[in-house]
Parts: C-alpha cells; sequence; structure tokens
C-alpha cells in the first residue's frame, strides 16, 4: 500500500507517541501552522474552522472531537480541515488543565464544589463509569441487573460540570485563536501570491525571450 510504514510499531510505541511525537511538540506545532496557512480557502473562513477546532477541545466529548469540531466549522462556515487540525490544541499536555479548569468553573456556575480533594477521586468515577457501561451493554443480552449509579454520579460530578464550566475558557481560547490566526494566514497568502505572480513574470519572460530567439534564427 502507498503511504504504508514499513516497519509497523508496536502499541507502546503507539502510546508513548500520542504523548511526545518522534519530533517532538514543537515539531508538530509547526507542522500544523504550516499546514494551515497553506489550505486553499480565504483567511475569515479558516480562521473559523480554528476557532471551532480550539473550542471542541474545551468540551468532554473525548473521542468525539473530530466530529464535533466538523460539524461545528460547518455551521460555522468555516473551514472543515482547520478545524481538525486545530483540535491539535487539546492533547497530553493541554488537557489536564484544561480539565482542571473547567471542572472548577463548571462547578461554581452550578453551586456545587469541587474541593481538592475530589481530583484524586477522578480516575474511581471515570472507571466507576465505565464499569456500568460495561456493566449494561453486557445486561442487553442476558438476565444481568442494569446499573446506573455510577454513571449518574460521572455525569452530576464530572460530564455536565466539565461541559458548562468549557464554554467560558473555550469560547476565550478559540476568539484569541481566531483573532490570531486570520491576520497571519491573511498576510502569508498575500505573500505567497506575489511570489507566485513574480515567477509567473519570469517564466513569462523566459519564454518570450526563447520565442523571440526562435524566431530570429
Amino acid at each position: 500500500m502507498v503511504f504504508k510504514r514499513r516497519t509497523k510499531r508496536s502499541y507502546a510505541r503507539i502510546v508513548a507517541e500520542s504523548f511526545w511525537p518522534r519530533g517532538g511538540w514543537t515539531r508538530a506545532f509547526h507542522y500544523v501552522k504550516h499546514r494551515l496557512r497553506r489550505l486553499p480557502d480565504s483567511p475569515q473562513r479558516i480562521a473559523r474552522g480554528v476557532f471551532a477546532g480550539v473550542f471542541v477541545c474545551f468540551t468532554p466529548l473525548f473521542g468525539l472531537h473530530f466530529l464535533a469540531a466538523a460539524a461545528m466549522a460547518f455551521v460555522l462556515n468555516g473551514n472543515i480541515l482547520a478545524a481538525l487540525l486545530a483540535t491539535f490544541f487539546g492533547n497530553p499536555i493541554t488537557f489536564p488543565i484544561i480539565a482542571l479548569m473547567s471542572l472548577q468553573i463548571g462547578h461554581w456556575l452550578l453551586g456545587s464544589t469541587f474541593e481538592q480533594g475530589k481530583q484524586g477521586a477522578l480516575a474511581d468515577k471515570f472507571i466507576g463509569a465505565w464499569q456500568d457501561l460495561k456493566g449494561n451493554v453486557i445486561a442487553v443480552f442476558s438476565d444481568e441487573p442494569a446499573h446506573w449509579d455510577h454513571l449518574a454520579e460521572f455525569f452530576r460530578e464530572v460530564f455536565l460540570p466539565y461541559l458548562v464550566g468549557g464554554i467560558v475558557p473555550g469560547l476565550i481560547a478559540g476568539l484569541v485563536a481566531y483573532y490570531l490566526s486570520e491576520p497571519v494566514i491573511a498576510a502569508y497568502q498575500k505573500r505567497r501570491k506575489k511570489k507566485l505572480h513574480e515567477r509567473f513574470l519570469v517564466l513569462r519572460e523566459k519564454l518570450h525571450r526563447k520565442l523571440h530567439k526562435d524566431g530570429a534564427e
């Protein structure tokens, strides 16, 4: 197959590279920036896509960020590929900060409390919700009873506060990304068009000289 890896990566390597890419996060950031600038679309639509991708990173829709970013970019008439690339903003380095901030803001807005001691129990809530979810799927095909206690607790203390609390910082980060990316992309496209035009003029001049020389002969 075309573009198939010569050496297959192990699962341990895949997990390790999800936390630290082969070239480092700096190289990955420059790659995403380069791809965003070269997208064949208007700076405004690309910037709206960037806004969508960054905003979605502040939602607890893990595993669905690509779909959510594409849907939001479609609604905003933004560039969908730019939205997918912008979800790079959410990564193993930023997600803990985003999650902690969103949970604290969400609990504050909902009138509940998010104590420091609860942070250590977050993993238990995820595990409990997963066990309920897995058990309920099995219950559909067996006589086992369905359990919703851990799922309800997860929704009440984690998912809902995260969803509500991520709106404000998500909007702020998305707007900052929009207003930073739009002029940068516009300047890059203008400079690129100028270079392409200059290259065209040089090629046209060479062709004109060649034709003039062939005619003289």
